[in-house]
Formats: C-alpha cells, sequence, structure tokens
C-alpha cells in the first residue's frame, strides 16, 4: 500500500509550538548558581517560582510557565555539557540512588553531548519510565495501591505530602499533561521525531530527578520512613510468543535495506529505525525493543488514518482531543461508532500478534511495563526484541516496491518469515489460554492410572463402591451417550457412543482443542462464559494435582504401616472417590471444550437464556470448588465428594436436557443453515 510522504512533523501546530518554540522565547540568561549549588543542591524556588496560574489560580498557566522555564532549563543544559563525567557521577549521581536505577543517569549524561540525533529522546524515554516507577515507590510510603498513570500519580495528595504541591506542578508541566510539554506521552507514542526534542528539556529533566531525591531524604529524615523499592517485572510465557526463529545477519540486512525503502516509515522517523538496529546489534535489546514499539505505532497510527480517511488523526491531539494511540488504532470501532478498517487491511495474523504482544492481560504487554518502568533494561530478553524485528521486516514488506519486495521475499530466510507470520494465531488470548488449561489438565489427570495403590486397599475400596457410585457412573454414561453428534464431525474423531471410550477421551480433547475458534475483538458475552470456563478448568487442575499428591502420600503411609484405622478407611474412601472423579473430570474438560469450539453460538441466546446458561456454569464451577476443598489434605474428606458428584451430574443432566448449552445451539443453526 503505497502512502504519500510529504510530512515533516507529527506534531500538531500547537503542540510543535509548545516543545520545539516556547521554551526559547525568552531570551535572557539565568545564572546557574541560583538553580543548583556547587555541591549539586538543587534550589527548588528558582525553579517553581517559574510556575505560574491562572487568574483564577485554579489551574496551571502551562504555556506561561513553559515560556518562563525556557531559560532555566537551557542554563542547566550548559552546565550539565561543562561537566566531565566524573564529575557528574560525584556531584549527582549519590542523589540519584532513590530511583532504584542511578546507572540510568550516566548513561543519559553522556546522550546530552551525543552526535546521534536519537540519543536524547531514548534517554528521556528510560529517565520518564524510571521516574515513574520511583515515584509510584515514593507514593506507596504514605498509600497503598499506584495510580496506572502517571498524570495521576503526579496529582496525587500522596506524592504532594512528600515534595511539596509546587514541586509537583513542575513536574505536571514536563511529564504530566497534554496541556504542557507532555514529553512521556509524546515520546512513548511516537510522535517526536528525533529532532523535535530540545536536549535541554533532558537536561532539566535530569536535574528534576536529582532534585526530587533531595527533597525525598529530607522527608525520610523527618519522617523516619524507610523507602522501598518494587521488585522488576520479568516477562513471562516469551516462550508461547517465539514463532520467529532468531533474526539472522542476512535479515538484518534486509532490514537495513527495507527501513530505507519502506513507505511505511517517515523520512523523519527513519534514524529511530537506524538506531534500533544498532541496538540489536550491540545487544542492548531494550533500547531496540523501546524504538520499535514507538516506531510501529507511528507507522500503523499512518495507516490507521490513510485507511480510515482521518488524515488528522495522525498528528498529536489537542488537550481537549483523543490521540490516536495503539488502544485506538487496534480497537475494532472508531471512536464514532464506525468500523476500524484497519483490522480488514492488515489481516487476522497482523492483528493476532499485535494484541498478543501489546494488549492481552496475560501476555508480556511490553509496551505497557517499558513505558512503565518495570522491566530491568539491562536484563531485558533478547528473544522479545527478536520477535518485534521479524514481525517488523514482514510488515515493512507490504509497504515496499512491489519487485523489490517479491526479489526479497525470495530468499529462504524471509520466506519463512511470511509464511510463520502469516499463519499467526493468538497465544495469549483467553480462548487459546483456556485451551492450554484444558490439555494441561487433561495430562495431569491421564498420569492418575500410574499412581502407586496398595493391591489390598485397591481390592477393599473396589468392594466399597455404594449405589451412588453406581448412579453417578449411569449418569455419567447417560450424558457422555448424548454426545456424539455434537463433536465435529469431520475430524472422524467419534462416530458413535461405542467409540467414545475412555481410552479415547483424550484424543477426543486434544482435537477438540486443535479446532481454530476465532479470537479476535470477542464480545462481553463471550468473555464472560470464558472467564467462567477458566475457572472450572483451573480447579479442575487443582483437584488433579491434589489427588495426585495425596495418593503419593498416603500409599507411602500405608506401606510403613503409619496410618491409623480412621485414617485407613479414609484411605479407601480416599481411592474409591478417585475411581470416579477421573470419569468425571474428563467429563467436565470434555464439556468445556465441546463449549470453547461453539463459544461464539452464545449470540443466540436472548438475555434470560443467556442468564440460565451462566447460572449452570457457575453451578459447575461451585462443583469444582467443593472439591478442591474437600480433596486436600486438610479437610481430607473424601467420602462427601461422591454425593457431591452425583449432585453435580444431575445438573448437568437435567440442563443437557434442555438442549440449552452452546453444542445444542450449534448443532440448530446448522440445521437451520441447511434448509
Amino acid at each position: 500500500m503505497p502512502i504519500e510522504d510529504p510530512i515533516t512533523t507529527c506534531l500538531s501546530p500547537s503542540v510543535y509550538d509548545m516543545i520545539c518554540k516556547l521554551g526559547f522565547e525568552v531570551r535572557e540568561s539565568c545564572d546557574i548558581s541560583g538553580i543548583v549549588t556547587q555541591r549539586g543542591e538543587v534550589c527548588w524556588p528558582s525553579i517553581t517560582a517559574c510556575v505560574t496560574y491562572t487568574q483564577s489560580a485554579q489551574s496551571l498557566d502551562y504555556r506561561g510557565t513553559v515560556r518562563l522555564l525556557g531559560p532555566v532549563c537551557e542554563a542547566v543544559h550548559q552546565h550539565l555539557l561543562s561537566l566531565t563525567k566524573g564529575e557528574f557521577d560525584i556531584r549527582y549521581v549519590p542523589w540519584l540512588q532513590w530511583t532504584a536505577f542511578p546507572e540510568l543517569f550516566p548513561e543519559i549524561f553522556d546522550a546530552l553531548g551525543s552526535l546521534q540525533c536519537p540519543a536524547i529522546p531514548l534517554g528521556l524515554m528510560k529517565l520518564t519510565a524510571c521516574l515513574e516507577r520511583a515515584l509510584g515507590d515514593v507514593y506507596l510510603l504514605n498509600g497503598k495501591e499506584c495510580p496506572f498513570l502517571l498524570r495521576d500519580l503526579l496529582a496525587s495528595e500522596e506524592l504532594a505530602a512528600v515534595f511539596g504541591r509546587s514541586v509537583m506542578d513542575v513536574l505536571k508541566v514536563f511529564v504530566g499533561s497534554p496541556c504542557g510539554l507532555n514529553l512521556r506521552n509524546t515520546l512513548w507514542h511516537g510522535f517526536a521525531s528525533p529532532h523535535e526534542i530540545p536536549p535541554k528539556y533532558c537536561s532539566m529533566m535530569i536535574l528534576l530527578t536529582v532534585g526530587l531525591g533531595q527533597l525525598l531524604k529530607s522527608y525520610l529524615q523527618q519522617t523516619k520512613l524507610v523507602l522501598g523499592h518494587r521488585p522488576f517485572i520479568a516477562l513471562t510465557n516469551l516462550e508461547d510468543l517465539a514463532i520467529f526463529p532468531d533474526v539472522t545477519s542476512e535479515v538484518l540486512s534486509v532490514l537495513e535495506e527495507v527501513v530505507r525503502k519502506s513507505t511505511f516509515i517517515l523520512k523523519v522517523m527513519l534514524p529511530y529505525w537506524e538506531a534500533a538496529l544498532i541496538g540489536f546489534r550491540s545487544h542492548r535489546f531494550a533500547d531496540c525493543a523501546m524504538l520499535l514499539l514507538t516506531q510501529l505505532e507511528t507507522g500503523l497510527r499512518r495507516v490507521f488514518a490513510a485507511v480510515n480517511q482521518c488524515p488528522k488523526r495522525l498528528l498529536t491531539a489537542e488537550s481537549t482531543a483523543l490521540y490516536t494511540t495503539f488502544d485506538e488504532i487496534l480497537a475494532k470501532h472508531l471512536d464514532d461508532g464506525k468500523i476500524n478498517q484497519l483490522p480488514l487491511f492488515l489481516g487476522e495474523p497482523a492483528m493476532e500478534f499485535l494484541w498478543d504482544f501489546l494488549n492481552h492481560q496475560e501476555g508480556p504487554r511490553i509496551r505497557d511495563h517499558l513505558s512503565h518502568g518495570e522491566i530491568n533494561l539491562p536484563e531485558f530478553p533478547k528473544e522479545a526484541a527478536n520477535q518485534l524485528l521479524a514481525f517488523s521486516v514482514v510488515l515493512l514488506l507490504r509497504f515496499t516496491d512491489e519487485d523489490l519486495s517479491a526479489a526479497l521475499k525470495e530468499k529462504a530466510a524471509i520466506k519463512s518469515l511470511v509464511g510463520l507470520a502469516e499463519g499467526y494465531h493468538a497465544h495469549f488470548h483467553p480462548v487459546s489460554q483456556l485451551k492450554k488449561q484444558v490439555l494441561s489438565c487433561e495430562k495431569s489427570i491421564r498420569v492418575w492410572p500410574l499412581l502407586p495403590l496398595p493391591e489390598e486397599a485397591e481390592e477393599a475400596a473396589r468392594l466399597e463402591g455404594t449405589s451412588e457410585t453406581q448412579a453417578c457412573e449411569a449418569l455419567i454414561t447417560e450424558i457422555l451417550r448424548a454426545l456424539p453428534p455434537h463433536l465435529p464431525e469431520s475430524r472422524g474423531v467419534v462416530s458413535d457412543w461405542d467409540s467414545l471410550s475412555a481410552e479415547r477421551w483424550p484424543q477426543v480433547i486434544q482435537e477438540l482443542c486443535g479446532t481454530p475458534v476465532p479470537t479476535l475483538f470477542c464480545p462481553r458475552t463471550v468473555l464472560e462464559v470464558l472467564t467462567v470456563l477458566r475457572n472450572i478448568s483451573t480447579h479442575c487442575a487443582r483437584v488433579s494435582s491434589q489427588v495426585a499428591a495425596s495418593v503419593e502420600l498416603r500409599y507411602q503411609q500405608w506401606v510403613e504401616r503409619r496410618l491409623r484405622s480412621r485414617q485407613r478407611q479414609t484411605y479407601l474412601h480416599m481411592l474409591t472417590s478417585i475411581k470416579l472423579l477421573s470419569p468425571v473430570l474428563y467429563l467436565i474438560l470434555l464439556l468445556i471444550a465441546l463449549e470453547l469450539v461453539n463459544i461464539h453460538v452464545v449470540h443466540g441466546k436472548n438475555t434470560y437464556e443467556y442468564q440460565q446458561y451462566l447460572k449452570f456454569l457457575k453451578s459447575i464451577l461451585q462443583y469444582v470448588e467443593n472439591l478442591v476443598t474437600y480433596t486436600s489434605q486438610q479437610e481430607n474428606k473424601w467420602n462427601k465428594t461422591i454425593n457431591l458428584t452425583h449432585t453435580a451430574l444431575l445438573k448437568i443432566w437435567t440442563f443437557s436436557k434442555k438442549k440449552q448449552m452452546l453444542i445444542h445451539l450449534a448443532k440448530k443453526s446448522t440445521s437451520k443453515g441447511g434448509l
């Protein structure tokens, strides 16, 4: 898709004026000695004196404040440029310990004099993320739950109590409001080109962070409180996202060529892409990921604006309007209710990858974690940067000259990446997570027959079987007998009741979990049902693990003759219960898998039917929750599980006869479609 490139800035006129011009209007010079002492102590009154308010004093005058702060920022910038790295380390780094990442600041100090234009924006991105995390730690000195958004954090009474309201107002001007410089959001959402952020604002942010450390020290001395630091978040489940192979030098070479020729990339943003590749080659994987994420957002915002015919959405919004960020770019609808054309243009595989990487709660959510300072940057995993780079190659090729794109796709490594990208399916959507849960639980139940059992106890348990146990077995048989018509016929898994033997259940469940289920833009009702099904599956897994642990423990105690008479009787109850619980749990997993395959049929239910269906699922959830309690080693009430199970099976059988499960509705809709 060709896109014209006359664009020289992604900043709206007023935002461009705020960031690039306003702070340079006042030409007078400031004496640095009035701002910071020789010992590195920040003179806050000289800075807060620049903060102005509207006539009503109800709100900050952001434009007036930025104008007055301009000379202060310039003086600070020239001061820092005059220092050697050793002088900076001695004078200022001790005051940065409160951030829990003081080693970051000498790196940002180096960026101030760097000839590489992305160095300042990248340094500011890291600084704002680090500062947000550190301010959150300070907030928790007096507060309980740290606000998610930086603007809410800066507006909190908890931080004002530590640093003072006027100091917090200074921070708001720099990073806390779309009415001010808004450096954090402008950079993290990819609006500012490398040349548009004045270096003096980076210098000022360094000094402000130093000054905050000094104010915090005084506060801690007065209150006798101790500042604690929350641990960094470790990115988990990356192996689930590692669909692309390691990026090779050949792929990097192709990417270096494509970034210069793809219309996906604005020319003014090209230095960011080049810096991302340098970061990857030099094993600075966090740098690479941060730059790629912001520039993927920039490029996708551009495509979003083109396919939805809203060119103004490419620019930073005013404080009264909505920013076009990943949240809206990847949404189903535009803010006016119209269908977003970007998902249709990109296709489901690309959308699923972006949702997996950025949005799904159980995914890595890399952009969120990086931008909020929750990841230890030096330990950022290569695998994550690798996946972003590989995805970027495939995406950029879609916006490259057809002949060049076709030639590059002939390379084996590139052809492989394109094939993998086109076949991508969601890994972190609740549907995918439920499939993993069901398969994991099924695998754990499959080993029950291998658990050690003493022969004499097993025989005694067999003889102990009750009429209620037999009634349960009969109900299971009746429920299963009705299932074959609802199983996937095309797969030939099961043709009739006789072929649905216990030995086939694992295969049936695996086949069902391998059935594709649409995951993009699932409506609320589908997500609600998925939540209940996942809770049921989670509790089934807990029951399975408790059974395995109890069997092994009691077997050892039986062999060593350490069980008293009552304990031996409980052990026999347990063995009887386990023989019943195995097919019951398999049945529940089978029903979960069947309902999952037909999950979107839930739209066919009216409000009453939907509420009744949820009520039914929650009754099954209540059953497995009770099973977890009774099969725990603390409760050990195995004799109660049979009655509990009989009641649950009756509910399943009764509801099944009403033909209100999703498998029944799916069959009805299929029948109607054939008429």
